[in-house]
């Protein structure tokens, strides 16, 4: 059977899951639950329906654990994770190969949003801790670092990557849809460094991408 004409929009390998963005993952998981230090492949398709092929292909072609699944009517993403590397990089090549295509056709990364807002109002941080429950508590008086990236998967990586810059609490790290959205807490210090790592690391995902 030929492939059918699917555009990659993310497609983002994490190395090793940092312990919050690994149990963040769990919470909203409707497969096999990530553990911290699992590698992991992010993929998101257009049209959505296309992703239960790539994951059925991913799934035959080595011993990864599907983490999750989301298909709506415009993209369908995926999470695969293991711990051994190289059975996750095994099951991502064999997607590439089966839609013929590679990391250069992935969307670029758009930042459509980024902000530090610091000593946060105790008003504000009860809204963000009722809105977001799947992640940690914002404290009074911590700040926040907000991104947003467009396509959504690309989230993910960022989150990680803050992660193992800096001492901060995840809040949320929402990968799906049209939109990602991040949301991290902590002292001054660590929230610009969280930001400064977040930033860069989808800076790289485009020079990757070129």
């Amino acid at each position: 059977m030929e492939a059918p004409l699917i555009t990659l929009r993310t497609y983002v390998l994490i190395d090793a899951l940092q312990p919050q963005l690994a149990s963040y993952m769990a919470t909203v998981s409707q497969g096999f639950l990530p553990k911290p230090g699992d590698s992991c492949l992010w993929l998101e398709v257009e049209p959505g329906m296309a992703i239960h092929r790539l994951t059925d292909v991913a799934l035959k072609a080595s011993p990864v654990h599907l983490g999750g699944q989301v298909i709506e009517r415009a993209f369908g993403s995926m999470n695969i994770h293991h711990r051994d590397q190289a059975s996750v990089q095994e099951a991502s090549d064999v997607v590439l190969n089966w839609m013929r295509s590679d990391i250069a056709s992935r969307q670029r990364c758009r930042v459509a949003w980024k902000e530090i807002i610091r000593g946060i109002n105790a008003d504000h941080a009860v809204l963000i801790n009722r809105q977001n429950r799947k992640g940690s508590m914002v404290l009074a008086g911590q700040s926040i670092f907000i991104l947003e990236t467009e396509p959504a998967g690309y989230i993910i990586y960022a989150a990680n990557e803050a992660e193992k810059a800096s001492n901060i609490t995840l809040v949320e790290a929402h990968a799906v849809g049209a939109f990602g959205r991040l949301t991290l807490a902590g002292s001054e210090g660590d929230i610009d460094v969280a930001a400064r790592a977040a930033v860069a690391a989808v800076a790289r995902l485009n020079t990757q991408s070129s």
